[in-house]
């Protein structure tokens, strides 16, 4: 079976407290937000404690165009990426140039040619490394990255792709968008890289089996979530029934996936899910039917570092794999959702 060997994470250097954010917040929208106050339980309520950002705080209170950002997401996301890239080929034990494919993926930044394509130089790797840049999939991302590495060592089982997802959501931020959306995106999201290494049937060395991998699409859905693209940048699109969608849907989706593998929602060990926010997170529990501390490592993420997009769900395997018990056995879910709307679902052996 494919084998996700090691997973690493890399945040920037600016470090926010959520009641930061929100008294910042405050100051920018207080005068095109009418009652503005009643809106900012929004930020205590979130279940976030910090975030981190590439920017320093005085680079929010100004507007700042596509091309500004785009400069900036290409020199931070290098930088993040080598970092979490760095980290997991050593937790693998694993050097450059025993890297087969990189696969890049994100949603918040726009770069041509692609930051894989850079951290070819950065990190040294071979220059016939297979390279498959992903964009648009948002929080769906990291686990439908992990997908595609799964796919490409199947086919080739003794190969090994690097997969890398940094996001740096506080790029979108725009200071004069008074919408609803706006205020909690900037409520919710922080800036974040992951990088995993996953490893074909002929390579050496341990990791969480790839059991099997499941997508799901929602038709008629293309407004629940996304960007709209606009000359100051990536304008945030939330509908509000995300939760709804998660605790109309979820139990269904998820144990077709898992019958088709003989199991069950009792059969699994581990829930490892993006933290999507607080009430996602709760909709989930409810719907799965899942005591309140299964999710206690999603909940940990999300309040120590918001929701990263596509990298949030590596945040979380990364922790699971660092708790990891020698000897551990049974089967974990790692499940995702993001713009489509879809859902991205993997099962593992633990």
């Amino acid at each position: 079976m494919p084998r996700i060997r090691a997973v690493a994470t890399a945040v920037p250097e600016y470090r926010f407290d959520q009641e930061f954010v929100q008294e910042h917040a405050r100051r920018i929208f207080g005068s095109m937000i009418p009652g503005i106050d009643r809106l900012m339980p929004v930020f205590s309520n979130s279940g976030i404690s910090t975030r981190y950002f590439c920017a320093p705080p005085e680079w929010f209170l100004k507007p700042h165009d596509l091309a500004e950002k785009s400069a900036m997401y290409v020199s931070a996301a290098t930088e993040l990426s080598a970092a979490a890239c760095r980290t997991a080929l050593e937790r693998a034990e694993l050097g450059p140039d025993d890297i087969d494919g990189i696969i890049y993926v994100n949603t918040t930044g726009l770069a041509t040619p692609s930051i894989d394509a850079r951290l070819i130089n950065v990190l040294g790797l071979r220059h016939d490394v297979r390279r498959t840049p992903l964009w648009g999939l948002g929080c769906a991302g990291g686990v439908s990255g992990l997908s595609h590495a799964c796919d490409h060592v199947r086919g080739r089982p003794d190969s090994r792709v690097l997969l890398v997802s940094t996001e740096l959501c506080g790029l979108t931020f725009m200071p004069d968008d008074a919408s609803k959306s706006n205020l909690i995106a900037t409520a919710l999201f922080g800036d974040g890289a992951a990088a995993a290494v996953v490893i074909g049937d002929e390579v050496p060395g341990s990791g969480l089996e790839i059991l099997g991998t499941r997508s799901r699409f929602y038709p008629d859905s293309l407004d629940v979530m996304g960007w709209t693209v606009l000359n100051a940048g990536l304008q945030v699109v939330f509908a509000r029934r995300i939760p709804d969608i998660v605790a109309e849907s979820s139990s269904e989706d998820i144990s077709a996936f898992l019958a088709e593998h003989g199991l069950a929602l009792a059969d699994i060990d581990e829930f490892l899910l993006h933290p999507g926010g607080r009430k996602v997170l709760e909709a989930y529990q409810n719907a799965l039917g899942l005591e309140p501390e299964a999710l206690d490592r999603s909940r940990g993420v999300l309040r120590d570092f918001g929701n990263m997009s596509s990298a949030t769900v590596l945040f979380v395997l990364e922790r699971y794999m660092a708790e990891r018990q020698g000897g551990q056995s049974g089967h974990g879910l790692i499940s995702a959702l993001g713009p489509g709307f879809c859902a991205e679902s993997m099962l593992v052996r633990l």
